[in-house]
């Protein structure tokens, strides 16, 4: 896989070296993604991730994993996590029934 946080849709990004003397080379800005594993409750079980730190934050920030999934579209997230949301859903829809 890329260096692509799955949350937040960081990725490489490319610039310049700038010397003293204004010399110019290429270098690559990499996003701090590590791999790492969060728990749905709802799901009872470990998803794997690839996140950025600025990434895990904002998943706290919306309560956690399973609300992160039923706040954020289904077109904003990254294709592999498009399953478990629909799995999340399916299991708020049987807890609620």
């Amino acid at each position: 896989m890329s260096r692509k946080c799955m949350i937040t849709g960081k990725g490489v990004m490319s610039g310049n070296n700038v010397s003293h003397a204004l010399n110019r080379t290429r270098r690559k800005f990499l996003p701090n993604v590590q791999d790492t594993s969060l728990y749905s409750e709802i799901l009872n079980k470990w998803v794997k991730v690839k996140a950025s730190s600025a990434g895990l934050r904002t998943v706290e920030h919306k309560g956690g994993f399973d609300a992160f999934l039923t706040s954020t579209a289904k077109t904003k997230l990254d294709p592999a996590l498009r399953p478990v949301k629909v799995a999340v859903e399916k299991a708020l829809a049987a807890k609620a029934a």
